[in-house]
């Protein structure tokens, strides 16, 4: 437990370096990618391509989830010492990051219905023209992946060193080195929002190529729908993973989290008198990579104190805020 103020830490730790360059990058990429929509919907609907006008719709769906991406970063560095919020602005991002995947889900509806209709309703195509509109909208896709690729690492390196180590033995002889086991939950969901939204354009710009190309050897023209159709579930996929993470953090689900199993460790196992119990414990997200949490305990050790406690979990540096609450057993009381 750390005994610097959260909001001393909200403001030092979640709008640093990293966090600005996704910003920074989400911008950028947002542009491209509304510059690109217009574009392609144009060229989808003169050369008449349903591959291409359902990558350039669904284009359109990622530049407007990329700008709210944005918006939620400027919102979460605006009012980040707002009072207001209790534990800061994080889930504004996460919140973001939910309706990004919302969109998601929509966009892949409507590339089914129009790829349905238009399997029931061929026209033809102008296969030349749409593959090079294809090529160039993988092309921005690719190069808008690597713009956020890059912002992703920015944040990493800023974040990665204070906990990923192994710490050494607490004085209780517990190692530290679980630490290691939320590398994987330390990602900023918003920026994977965005990263996501550029992967799945990108996919359905190759799915649009192969299906063109098909269309221009061959001349399968039902390939170009299938491939809208086969895009669409793709995306859907993408969508419910997003949902999933965002909507975990949304609704405070972290009860199965390791570090739930850490702090009961530390506490029962921490004190002297080894007769202290976790009689109730509730841990929730406050970060990318922190957490707050409410303890109840009842104990025999009439010396154990709320600041003991904080000590004991001190060694878990992703702990930023605790309330503890300790009720003494009537054998203590007495003497």
């Amino acid at each position: 437990m750390h005994t610097h103020d959260l909001s001393d830490w909200i403001h030092s730790h979640t709008f640093d370096q990293g966090s600005r360059a996704a910003e920074r990058g989400t911008r950028w990429v947002m542009w491209i990618t509304a510059v690109m929509m217009v574009f392609e919907i144009a060229a989808g609907w003169w050369y008449n391509s349903m591959a291409l006008l359902a990558d350039g719709w669904h284009m359109s769906s990622h530049a407007v989830a990329l700008g709210l991406s944005a918006f939620a970063y400027a919102a979460a560095r605006k009012y980040a010492l707002d009072p207001r919020f209790a534990f800061g602005t994080w889930k504004i991002e996460v919140l973001a990051g939910f309706a990004s995947a919302l969109f998601l889900l929509a966009v892949a509806a409507w590339m089914v219905v129009g790829s349905v209709e238009r399997l029931l309703d061929s026209k033809p195509i102008h296969y030349e023209e749409a593959i090079v509109i294809a090529v160039i909208g993988l092309v921005v896709n690719l190069v808008c992946a690597i713009i956020l690729g890059r912002s992703h690492e920015d944040h990493g390196h800023t974040h990665g060193h204070g906990h990923s180590h192994a710490h050494a033995e607490d004085s209780a002889g517990h190692s530290t080195k679980k630490h290691d086991h939320d590398a994987s939950h330390h990602h900023d969901l918003n920026l994977k929002a965005a990263y996501l939204h550029v992967i799945a354009d990108a996919a359905t710009s190759v799915l649009a190529v192969i299906a063109l190309i098909g269309g221009l050897v061959w001349g399968w023209s039902w390939l170009d729908p299938v491939m809208g159709i086969l895009g669409a579930v793709m995306v859907a996929v993408w969508a419910k993973g997003l949902l999933l993470e965002t909507s975990k953090v949304l609704l405070d689900r972290e009860m199965d989290h390791p570090v739930v199993d850490e702090i009961r460790e530390v506490v029962e196992t921490g004190a002297e008198s080894g007769h202290t119990k976790v009689t109730d414990l509730h841990v929730w997200r406050v970060g990318k990579r922190v957490y707050s949490c409410a303890i109840s305990v009842v104990t025999h050790d009439v010396s154990l104190t709320p600041e003991t406690i904080r000590k004991q979990l001190a060694v878990h540096e992703e702990i930023v805020h605790c309330t503890i609450e300790i009720q003494f057993c009537e054998e203590a009381n007495k003497s």
